[in-house]
């Protein structure tokens, strides 16, 4: 038992040291869905930016049209956690919206996590995430055929530093615009 973990530690070890690919992976998808909390209340523990607030989307079409619609639109996330925060419902809604009124558009969640824990932990973590929110615009009424998703885990930070503010910013799924 004790060889076959080593052999399996060493072989993972391996892979991870072997180096990043040069493009992201794209997952497809998502096995189940993820509710979007009721909007209300913002939890206490909250240390995250604020951001999105409801703002109508240009009319414009193609991939000018989506990224109007998700520029800016960053969904933060509390430690070690996937569950999308209340106060980030409504851009989850809004951004559902725009893309089931525009079916031609298409966005990439972009999985993010702050430096703590292992690299293999983090790309995991970030997935899960880009994928909690990909599930949550589907249950919106976004299609799949709109939405791909990608874990940086913690290698894109989006601030540098090790103070909970930092980490706070670092713990997001971007929404980017696919051409």
């Amino acid at each position: 038992m004790k060889k076959w973990l080593m052999v399996t530690m060493i072989v993972a070890a391996g892979i991870a040291l072997s180096g990043c690919p040069k493009k992201p992976t794209v997952k497809g998808n998502p096995n189940a869905g993820t509710a979007v909390p009721e909007q209300g209340g913002a939890s206490s523990g909250d240390t995250g930016p604020q951001t999105g607030a409801a703002t109508p989307f240009g009319e414009s079409g193609g991939a000018a049209g989506a990224a109007a619609a998700v520029a800016g639109r960053i969904i933060y996330f509390d430690y070690d956690k996937v569950e999308i925060k209340p106060e980030y419902a409504g851009i989850v809604t809004e951004v559902a919206h725009a893309l089931s009124m525009h079916p031609a558009w298409k966005i990439r969640l972009e999985g993010n996590t702050d430096e703590r824990g292992t690299r293999e932990y983090n790309i995991g973590l970030g997935e899960r995430r880009a994928q909690a929110v990909r599930r949550a615009l589907m249950l919106q009424g976004a299609a799949d055929t709109q939405l791909s998703t990608v874990s940086y885990g913690e290698e894109r930070p989006a601030v540098e530093g090790e103070t909970e503010a930092a980490f706070a910013k670092n713990r997001r799924v971007e929404m980017v615009a696919v051409p």
